[in-house]
C-alpha cells in the first residue's frame, strides 16, 4: 500500500513536469503488445545488418485498416450518443430524463475537445512512466501525413484516425460517472468535476497503461480495450461521488423505478453494437485479432444476459428486462480487458462470472456500501472491470485457450494485473476525491431541495422530455 501512494504521489507532483521528446510521426499503440522488428540472417556482415533490416520492414498504410478504424470509431461514439445516454435515461425518473441526456452528450463534447487540446499529447507521448509531455499540445506536429502505430511493425494509420479513435474513449469514460449522481448534482459541478478527473486521473492512467513507457505497460499488465482505463477509473470515481453528493431525497423510502425500461433496453442494445468498436477496434488493424475480439465480445455478453437473468430467476423468483439489459453490460465490461488475449470459451466463462458477481454487486454489495449510486456504476463496471481485469491474468493462458506465451506464468500475471486494479482504484478514488471537494467548492455540488424535488429537467434545463 505504501508503494501504491509512493506512486500516486511522485505522478502527481512530478509526472505532469513533462519529459523526453516522443517521436515525432509516431503514436503508441493502445493495448500492452510489443512489436519487434524481423532479425537480420545470419549470412548477412555485421556492418550491414542494420540496413538490411531497415529494408525489410516498410511503413504502410492499408486502406482497410484505416476504414475499420474509422468505422470503430463511429461505434464508440454510437455506445456514447445515443447509448449510453438513452441506457441512462430510461433509468431514472421522468422529470430527470433529460438531465442525464445532456449530462452525456455535453461531457463526452468537452473531453473530446480537451483530448485535442491537451489530453492526447499527456497520455500518448513519451516522457515519464505517469504521464507524457506537452509536445502535442493543440495537436502540434500533426498532420496529414504523420501516422500511427499499430501493433504490425509494418502497417501504419494516419495519426488523426488513432487520435479521434482514442478522444472517443476518454468521453465515454467521463460520461460513465455520471450514473452514479444522477438527479440530484449541479450541471455546473458536473463540467467541472469532469475537466479535474480527466486531466490528473483519466489521462495518467491512460498513459500508464497504453502510453509509451508506461509504468503499468512496462510491468506487463493485460488491458486490451480499457478493464482498468475506463471502467474501473469511472466506477470507482462514481462511487466516491456517489458517497460524497449524498443519497437523493427519498432514497429508500419513495419510488425510484426507472420510467422507461423500453429505452434502457434500446440503449443497452446500441452499446453491445457499438462495443465491437471498442474492442475490436482497440486491434487497430482488420486483421485476426480483431477477429478474436470481435467474437469475444459477442459471446461473453451473451453469457452475461444469460448468468444474470438465472440469478435473477433464482433468487428473485422471475428473471427483468432490467436485468437482461444490465447483464449485457456487465458481460461487456468484463471482457473488455481479456477480449484480445483470450480463447471464446474463456470468454463465456468470463461472460458467466459477470453476470453473477455484478448481480450480486447492484443487490448485496450496494447495501453493504451504503451509497446511493443512482444507475449502478460501480456495480456494474467499477465490479465488471476488477472481474475482468484479474480474470485476463487467467484466461490468457495458452493452456485455457489463450494467446500466452509458452512461457505464460499464470500466476505472476495474475498478480500484475491485480496490482494494476490496485493502482487504479486508489489513483481513482484520491483524485476523485479532490475533484468533487474543488467543484462543491467553486459552484456546490448539489441542488437546492426545491429544484430536486421538482426535477431538473425543469430546474437546470427549462425543458421537459414528455408533454402530457
Amino acid at each position: 500500500m505504501k508503494k501504491l501512494f509512493a506512486i500516486l504521489l511522485t505522478a502527481l507532483t512530478v509526472g505532469f513536469a513533462g519529459g523526453v521528446i516522443a517521436q515525432e510521426n509516431t503514436a503508441a499503440p493502445t493495448a500492452p503488445a510489443a512489436v519487434e522488428a524481423p532479425a537480420a540472417t545470419d549470412a548477412a556482415p555485421a556492418a550491414a545488418e542494420a540496413p538490411a533490416a531497415a529494408e525489410e520492414v516498410v511503413a504502410t498504410v492499408n486502406k482497410g485498416d484505416v476504414a475499420w478504424i474509422m468505422t470503430a470509431t463511429l461505434l464508440v461514439l454510437f455506445m456514447a450518443l445515443p447509448g449510453l445516454a438513452l441506457f441512462y435515461g430510461g433509468l431514472v425518473r421522468t422529470k430527470n430524463m433529460l438531465s442525464v441526456l445532456m449530462q452525456v452528450m455535453v461531457v463526452f463534447s468537452l473531453i473530446a475537445v480537451l483530448w485535442a487540446f491537451y489530453g492526447y499529447s499527456l497520455a500518448f507521448t513519451e516522457a515519464s512512466p505517469f504521464i507524457g509531455s506537452l509536445d502535442k499540445l493543440f495537436l502540434s506536429g500533426v498532420s496529414n501525413s504523420t501516422l500511427a502505430d499499430t501493433f504490425s511493425a509494418d502497417a501504419k494509420l494516419p495519426e488523426y484516425a488513432f487520435i479521434a479513435f482514442q478522444a472517443t474513449f476518454a468521453g465515454i469514460t467521463c460520461a460513465l460517472i455520471v450514473g452514479s449522481f444522477a438527479e440530484r448534482i449541479k450541471f455546473s459541478a458536473v463540467l467541472l468535476f469532469s475537466v479535474i478527473w480527466f486531466t490528473f486521473c483519466y489521462l495518467p492512467i491512460c498513459h500508464m497503461v497504453w502510453g509509451p513507457g508506461g509504468f503499468l505497460l512496462g510491468d506487463g499488465a493485460l488491458d486490451f480495450a480499457g478493464g482498468t482505463v475506463v471502467h474501473i477509473n469511472a466506477g470507482v470515481a462514481g462511487l466516491v461521488g456517489a458517497y460524497m453528493v449524498g443519497k437523493r431525497i427519498g432514497f429508500g423510502r419513495e419510488s425510484m423505478a426507472p420510467h422507461s425500461l423500453t429505452l434502457t433496453m434500446v440503449g443497452a442494445s446500441m452499446l453491445w453494437v457499438g462495443w465491437f468498436g471498442f474492442n475490436a477496434g482497440s486491434n487497430l488493424e482488420a486483421t485476426a485479432g480483431a477477429a478474436l475480439a470481435f467474437i469475444n465480445t459477442l459471446l461473453a455478453t451473451a453469457a452475461a444476459v444469460l448468468a444474470w437473468s438465472l440469478g435473477e430467476a433464482m433468487f428473485k423468483g422471475k428473471p427483468s428486462m432490467l436485468g437482461a439489459a444490465s447483464g449485457a453490460v456487465a458481460g461487456l465490461v468484463a471482457i473488455t480487458p481479456a477480449c484480445g488475449s483470450v480463447g471464446p470459451m474463456g470468454a463465456i466463462i468470463i461472460g458467466l462470472l459477470a453476470g453473477f458477481v455484478c448481480l450480486w454487486g447492484v443487490n448485496g454489495l450496494k447495501r453493504m456500501l451504503g451509497a446511493d449510486d443512482s444507475l449502478d456504476v460501480f456495480g456494474v463496471h467499477g465490479l465488471g472491470g476488477i472481474l475482468g481485469a484479474i480474470l485476463t491474468g487467467v484466461f490468457t493462458a495458452p493452456s485455457l485457450g489463450g494467446t500466452g506465451a509458452e512461457d505464460f506464468a499464470m500466476g505472476h500475471q495474475v498478480w500484475v494485473q491485480t496490482y494494476s486494479v490496485l493502482i487504479t482504484i486508489v489513483w481513482s478514488a484520491v483524485v476523485a476525491f479532490i475533484g468533487y471537494k474543488i467543484a462543491d467548492m467553486f459552484v456546490g455540488l448539489r441542488v437546492p431541495e426545491e429544484e430536486e424535488r421538482e426535477g431538473l429537467d425543469v430546474t437546470a434545463h427549462g425543458e421537459t422530455a414528455y408533454h402530457y
